[in-house]
């Protein structure tokens, strides 16, 4: 049946043969909807600025939920004889228009004006990437598929009316409970309207869709297809509505799922086969969406008796996904000592054979890192992985990307005493001119000083804006899923959760680290330049410095080798930015969080950063997570992963992933499956937290690059996402190919 529908769902959210930018997150549609479902996106537009006009004095809660309840009134919406999961149109995130864009214009144009020119230059710069953040939160899967939509709504209603006996309902609080309500009673309409749109339909899938809807609207989910249904409404609506990504689907996938699981097989409700096909047309669905990030879910875990939670619903989506050949939804596995040898060799296995939405997450490094905040032994056992890797306590805690440091700009900095070419400003500090850096001590305090002094902008800028976050998006749905949240009566995102962190991720890490070893190389132990002319060869983009250039790049001590010297200062620098980072009170009432991430900003940050003492060229892209620079690794993977574990990974609060890529022939039959264990066990058993493996063999990638379409289906992870080859540009094809020349 799948297949005969998958060719529809391919083009559901946009069509195939056309060009898709997929950073536009489902911004139009590959077919037509019934247009009497609903009015086109140009009219619900229209209404939006109707109703702002008439809730512009309400409290942000209230009216943004108004807005959302417009908009789910009025989309066109599908019930389709080629899907099991419903359709909605308007899904470009229409209601921002009259809520969170012009609040947020409101919060940086009238209240911190002077912070908006100075986070502009921050991002022009190439020195900072910062903006307000609301795209990293899991909600409590357990209460959604435990309360269904109704139950969400009935229990907020309950904490209203609790809080008004206990006269500790405040207007705040009032417009908080009040939001919720209205959105939730909106999307129990919804599926009211759903409902009855099915029961006009007499193709094949109606009856069943018809009456998966009627159990929901009215109740909890009672059976796995009624539970998936749940999943994919809610992250539409949250998504595509109000505005906040969903960044995993359940608490695990395998285990939300399992007690469904278990009880249809008991009960003959579905067999085995039949899930499996629920499960092609549930997982297809983020394939068709097909957005850049890819959409995470996690599987597995420990149990608090110590043993596994993988069970068979893991093998099951496993099978169903390496069947359908997809690279979206991305997939983490949680990884311990009591992780199966059957399930490992399943996931190295689809590796090997080209599936590269795989990151391992390893509990002992991650628990450890969670634990360094205050997250209790248990907290940290049942911790969310979220987005790419990140870490966080389930149903009690928002963690927000607050900045990403470029680490090389600090050594940039030093070369100009803090001007910045690209502003146009002293964007950085006066560390002194260049001939008066005497000593490496010198040098390497003015480097830190500079690193410093972005990590404290970064910092302060968030300080002053991040207290504004519920008044510039207030989570309503979101929020609903929160039992503490409600407990307090406060967005999540204010205080109404344990944990109310802020991270700042640390970018180009390895860049730094072979920058300084460089300097210290060549300038101060050989003597073989002075900084004034390594200056002029940066200037210059290295033309006409080209053996000073091979030099530099031929060194040994370089980030990813094991090289002692390197590996001290590895640890040095790295203890240094957690010294500065970790465990500092945000503008939340929780701490800020030190991160070894990088995200697309490796290149995007490497574009508006000069070339660098390195051998890097200007432009070109800086490292990125804890991975090396491109080409840079000469000793294989061991010593790579050695020189990972000098950072001391433990330490970063929520995320540290290490990128390896691996030779196809050596990892060739079960001798090559165990070697893949040996180093994911090698990096787990030191702390290492998530690590990711590409296998690849140049002289593919350069017959993928001359030949494409031999290639549609070949996948690449990047960062913390997977994208097929041919959507790479030429530049990040090559950098691929470098790497995969260097392996041994």
């Amino acid at each position: 049946m799948f297949n005969t529908d998958r060719e529809f769902i391919e083009n559901k959210y946009h069509k195939t043969n056309e060009n898709f930018d997929p950073f536009e997150r489902m911004a139009y549609h590959g077919y037509d909807f019934d247009k009497s479902t609903g009015l086109e996106d140009e009219e619900i537009n229209d209404g939006l600025a109707k109703l702002y006009e008439k809730t512009r004095g309400l409290p942000h809660p209230v009216a943004k939920a108004h807005a959302v309840k417009y908009v789910l009134e009025n989309t066109k919406i599908d019930i389709n004889e080629h899907d099991y999961f419903v359709g909605f149109w308007s899904v470009n995130r229409l209601a921002n228009c009259v809520t969170s864009n012009k609040w947020n214009e409101e919060v940086f144009n009238n209240i911190l004006p002077e912070l908006k020119e100075k986070m502009h230059d921050m991002n022009v710069s190439g020195a900072i990437t910062i903006w307000p953040d609301f795209d990293h939160v899991v909600p409590d899967w357990d209460s959604i598929l435990g309360l269904g939509f109704p139950g969400l709504k009935k229990r907020a209603e309950e904490y209203k009316e609790l809080h008004r006996k206990n006269n500790t309902l405040t207007p705040e609080k009032e417009a908080f409970f009040d939001g919720i309500i209205i959105e939730y009673t909106a999307i129990i309409d919804l599926i009211d309207r759903l409902y009855n749109y099915a029961l006009t339909k007499s193709h094949a899938k109606a009856a069943k869709i018809a009456e998966c809807l009627c159990h929901i609207r009215d109740g909890a989910p009672q059976n796995t297809y009624e539970a998936m249904q749940v999943m994919y409404i809610y992250f539409m609506i949250s998504e595509c509505f109000d505005s906040y990504q969903v960044r995993s689907l359940g608490n695990g996938l395998d285990n939300t799922l399992y007690s469904f699981y278990k009880n249809d097989l008991k009960n003959g409700t579905y067999t085995k086969e039949e899930i499996k096909e629920l499960l092609r047309y549930f997982l297809f669905q983020w394939s068709a969406i097909g957005n850049y990030w890819g959409q995470p879910f996690y599987m597995g875990g420990t149990n608090t008796d110590g043993s596994t939670k993988y069970n068979e619903l893991s093998y099951d989506i496993l099978d169903v996904y390496d069947e359908l050949g997809i690279y979206n939804p991305k997939i983490q596995i949680k990884v311990n000592k009591n992780t199966p040898d059957k399930l490992l060799f399943k996931v190295f296995d689809m590796i090997r054979r080209g599936h590269s939405c795989f990151v391992f997450c390893c509990e002992p490094g991650m628990m450890k890192a969670v634990m360094t905040y205050g997250a209790t032994y248990d907290e940290a056992l049942n911790m969310d992985i979220r987005g790419c890797y990140e870490t966080g306590v389930r149903a009690n805690e928002v963690s927000t990307s607050t900045g990403y440091v470029n680490a090389l700009k600090a050594v940039e900095y030093v070369f100009s005493n803090g001007f910045d070419s690209r502003t146009d400003k002293q964007f950085g500090l006066k560390t002194g001119e260049l001939k008066d850096l005497k000593t490496f001590d010198d040098f390497y305090s003015a480097v830190l000083k500079q690193w410093e002094s972005l990590i404290e902008m970064t910092i302060d800028v968030s300080l002053q804006y991040e207290k504004y976050l519920s008044f510039i998006n207030p989570s309503n749905m979101y929020s609903a899923t929160i039992e503490g949240a409600l407990k307090k009566g406060c967005d999540a995102y204010q205080s109404g959760v344990k944990f109310n962190n802020s991270a700042v991720l640390n970018c180009g890490f390895a860049s730094l680290v072979d920058a300084v070893m460089a300097v210290k190389e060549f300038v101060y132990d050989k003597k073989a330049v002075t900084l004034e002319i390594l200056a002029k060869a940066l200037a210059a983009n290295w033309n006409g410095f080209e053996d000073l250039h091979t030099q530099i790049v031929k060194s040994p001590h370089k980030y990813g080798n094991d090289d002692e010297e390197t590996n001290r200062y590895t640890e040095a620098m790295s203890s240094y930015f957690m010294s500065k980072v970790n465990n500092r009170p945000n503008a939340r009432g929780g701490v800020y969080k030190a991160i070894m991430h990088s995200a697309l900003q490796f290149v995007l940050q490497g574009k508006k950063t000069g070339a660098t003492p390195d051998g890097r060229y200007a432009g070109d892209e800086i490292s990125k997570n804890c991975s090396p620079s491109v080409g840079m690794d000469r000793e294989g993977v061991t010593a790579l992963i050695k020189s990972a574990l000098k950072a001391r990974p433990y330490t970063y609060c929520e995320s540290f992933c290490l990128d390896v890529m691996l030779h196809p022939s050596a990892v060739n039959g079960d001798d090559g499956l165990e070697i893949m264990k040996s180093l994911l066990f090698m990096y787990m058993k030191n702390g290492g937290q998530s690590i990711q493996f590409n296998v690849f063999n140049a002289d593919t990638l350069r017959d993928a690059q001359k030949h494409p379409d031999k290639y549609k289906n070949l996948q690449v992870r990047v960062c913390g996402w997977n994208v097929l080859w041919n959507n790479l540009s030429k530049d990040e094809q090559e950098a691929y190919i470098k790497r995969a020349e260097n392996i041994k």
